[in-house]
C-alpha cells in the first residue's frame, strides 16, 4: 500500500515541476526583456538623443559668463586723460545658499559695512537667488573677501570710471553710472562710441558654483573706442581756477567761460560755478552738475551791439563815419522809453560801443530793415542749438522780424527781447574774431573742419574789432580788461535779470565778450558772473578782469607772439633804462 503511495506522489512530482520551471522561464524572460529596454533606453538617451541630457546638464554645471567691456578713454587734445576706466571687483551673493557663520563679522569689516545692517539686508531678500553686497570694490579688498572662502558669496569683475582732473573739466566731459553707462555730459552724449560691446565666456561651475574649467570664449568684449577732445587741459585748468576765485570774490551765485578757436570753432575750454567732483557721488547736487555755459540761457545786454552795428553797416546805410544824433539821451519807442546813462549827444559808431549807447543802437535798428538785422542774428546761430552733440543743449530765442514791434526792434539792438548762451555768444563773437566767418562749433578733436558760413564781410569784420579796441582803452567800458603786450577788442554787458512781471532792480548778470590779439585774434572768449553781491556788478568791473586773466595766461600758453608791444612792461622798462 505503501508503495502505491509513493508512486503517485512522484505522478505528481512530475506534474508540478514542469510547471515551476515554465514560470521561472517566464519570470526570467521578463527580466531579460526589461534589461534589454533599459540598455536600449539608455543607449537611446546617452548616444542617439543625447541632447536633452546633455542640455541639462550643463544646464546645470554650465554658465554663460558676462565678459565687461573697457569703455574708451576721453582725452584732451594733447592725449592727457580726462575720463579712464578701472578694473574692479563686485560682492554679490546668493542669499539662499550664503552661510556666513563665525565668518560674519569679518566679512562685514571687508565690505566696510555694519555687521547688522549686511543681516537685515540678507533677510529682507532671503527669497532671492542674486543680491549685490558691494559694488566697485578695491581689487585687494575683494581677494580678502574671496580668501574668506563663504558659501554663496562671489565676485565679479567690473570696471569703474575715474576722472582724474576732478571737478576741473567735469561739466564738460560728465559722469557715468554705476554700470558704467553715461549719464551726463559727453559720456552720455558720447556713450555708444565709448562703451564697447560686452564678451561672453562659457566656463564650468562645481556644485557650489565655483568656476572649475574655462569652455569656451563665445565673443571676445570689443574695447569702447578712445574720444580725444578738442579742449586744452592747460588752458581748462586756468579756466576753471580763475573762473572759481572770481565767483568766490564776487560772492556771485554763478560764472561760465567759453573759450574758443575763432578759426575752427573748436572749444578750447568750459568752466562754470559751482562745479561738482564726478569721483565723489555722495556730493552731487542738481545746480551744481548742470554745465551753464551750455544749457543757461540769458539775455545778452550791450554785448549784441557790435552785430546791430555791423548789420547797419551791412546794409549801406551807415558806415563808420556815419553820425548818430542821441540828444537828449533818451527817445520815445511807441509808449516806451529808450535811455542812456547820460546824453552822449552826436556819436560815431566807434564812440556808440565805447560809450555803449542804446539810444544810437535803437536808431539804427529801427532805420535798417528788419529783415536785416534778423539775417545778421539768425545767420550768427542766435535761436539755434550749435549742433555740438552736447545733451541738453539750448538753443536760446530769437523771434522771427515779422512779429517785431518797433519798441522789440529798439530793445533786441541792445540785447533785450532775445535770449543764448555762453557758447551761442562766443560763436557769434567768433564771426568778428574769423573776418566775417562764423565756424561751427566742436568739441572733439577733428582733422578736417568744414568751411564756416559768411555772415558780414571780411572789412565790416575788421572795422568792428577796430571799433571794439576803444572798448578796453581806458575811456571805454572795460579798461580791465586789458592784457600788458596784446590789444583786446571786447565788449562788455550789464544785464538785468528778467523775473515774473518785470526785470529786477538789483539781480545782474556781469558780461564780457572779447578776442585777442585784436590784430588776428588767436582766441574767442565769453565770461558771464551771475548775481554778484559783493558790490560791482558791472560786467566792465566783474567779469573783464576775468577775461584778462584767463585770456592773458592761454595767449602765452599757446605761445601766441605779442602784437602790441609798445605797451609791454618789459618795453617800458628798457625805456626808463632800468637795468
Amino acid at each position: 500500500m505503501n508503495y502505491g503511495n509513493r508512486q503517485v506522489n512522484a505522478s505528481v512530482q512530475k506534474i508540478v515541476v514542469p510547471e515551476l520551471a515554465g514560470r521561472r522561464r517566464f519570470i526570467l524572460a521578463c527580466f531579460m526583456l526589461l534589461m534589454c529596454g533599459l540598455i536600449w533606453r539608455a543607449f537611446n538617451l546617452q548616444v542617439m538623443n543625447n541632447r536633452f541630457l546633455q542640455q541639462r546638464g550643463e544646464a546645470v554645471y554650465l554658465r554663460d559668463i558676462k565678459l565687461p567691456a573697457y569703455r574708451g578713454k576721453i582725452t584732451d587734445s594733447s592725449g592727457h586723460a580726462l575720463a579712464i576706466s578701472a578694473p574692479v571687483s563686485s560682492v554679490w551673493v546668493n542669499p539662499q545658499e550664503l552661510e556666513l557663520g563665525e565668518k560674519g563679522a569679518e566679512f562685514a569689516k571687508l565690505l566696510e559695512l555694519d555687521e547688522g545692517s549686511l543681516n537685515n539686508k540678507l533677510k529682507k531678500y532671503a527669497g532671492r537667488r542674486f543680491l549685490y553686497i558691494r559694488r566697485h570694490m578695491d581689487p585687494r579688498l575683494a581677494q580678502l573677501v574671496d580668501e574668506l572662502e563663504l558659501p554663496g558669496v562671489y565676485l565679479q569683475k567690473e570696471y569703474k570710471r575715474y576722472y582724474p582732473d576732478g571737478e576741473v573739466a567735469a561739466h564738460l566731459v560728465g559722469f557715468t553710472d554705476i554700470d558704467d553707462e553715461g549719464q551726463e555730459g559727453l559720456e552720455l552724449a558720447l556713450n555708444q562710441k565709448l562703451k564697447g560691446v560686452a564678451g561672453v565666456e562659457r566656463v564650468l561651475r562645481d556644485g557650489k558654483r565655483r568656476m572649475v574649467k574655462h569652455i569656451d570664449n563665445i565673443r571676445a568684449p570689443i574695447a569702447g573706442k578712445d574720444i580725444e577732445l578738442s579742449i586744452d587741459r592747460r588752458l581748462q585748468y586756468l579756466a576753471y581756477r580763475e573762473l572759481k576765485a572770481a565767483v568766490a570774490q564776487q560772492n556771485a551765485t554763478s560764472g561760465s567761460v567759453v573759450l574758443l578757436n575763432p578759426e575752427t570753432g573748436e572749444v578750447l575750454a568750459v568752466a562754470n560755478q559751482p562745479a561738482f567732483n564726478p569721483n565723489d557721488r555722495s556730493m552731487f547736487k542738481a545746480s551744481h552738475v548742470r554745465n551753464r555755459a551750455f544749457v543757461d540761457v540769458f539775455e545778452p545786454g550791450s554785448t549784441m551791439k557790435p552785430f546791430t552795428v555791423a548789420a547797419g553797416m551791412q546794409s549801406g546805410l551807415f558806415d563808420d563815419a556815419s553820425i548818430i544824433d542821441t540828444n537828449p539821451g533818451y527817445m520815445k519807442v511807441g509808449r516806451s522809453q529808450v535811455r542812456d546813462h547820460r546824453n552822449y549827444g552826436e556819436l560815431n559808431l566807434a564812440t556808440l560801443l565805447l560809450k555803449s549807447s542804446n539810444v544810437a543802437s535803437s536808431k539804427i535798428a529801427l532805420t535798417i530793415p528788419p529783415l536785416s538785422l534778423w539775417t545778421m542774428l539768425d545767420k550768427l546761430g542766435f535761436g539755434h542749438s550749435t549742433n555740438n552733440g552736447y545733451p541738453g543743449e539750448a538753443e536760446g530765442k530769437l523771434v522771427t522780424y515779422e512779429r517785431w514791434r518797433p519798441i522789440e526792434r529798439a530793445t533786441l539792438a541792445f540785447g533785450y527781447g532775445l535770449s543764448s548762451s555762453a557758447l551761442q555768444l562766443a560763436r557769434a563773437y567768433g564771426a568778428i574774431a574769423n573776418d566775417g566767418v562764423v565756424q561751427a562749433v566742436s568739441l572733439v578733436r577733428e582733422e578736417h573742419h568744414a568751411k564756416g558760413d559768411r555772415v558780414m564781410s571780411a572789412t565790416i569784420a575788421k572795422k568792428i574789432r577796430t571799433m571794439l579796441q576803444g572798448v578796453v582803452s581806458p575811456a571805454g567800458t572795460a579798461p580791465r580788461a586789458q592784457i600788458h603786450g596784446y590789444s583786446v577788442a571786447g565788449k562788455t554787458g550789464t544785464v538785468k535779470k528778467a523775473i515774473a512781471g518785470g526785470y529786477s532792480e538789483d539781480k545782474y548778470l556781469g558780461i564780457f565778450a572779447g578776442m585777442a590779439p585784436a590784430s588776428d585774434p588767436k582766441l574767442v572768449l565769453v565770461v558771464v558772473i551771475d548775481e554778484p553781491k559783493a558790490g560791482d556788478y558791472y560786467g566792465g568791473l566783474v567779469a573783464a578782469p576775468v577775461f584778462s586773466r584767463i585770456m592773458a595766461g592761454a595767449l602765452r600758453l599757446m605761445n601766441v607772439a605779442p602784437d602790441d608791444i609798445e605797451d609791454s612792461p618789459v618795453l617800458a622798462m628798457l625805456e626808463r633804462g632800468a637795468p
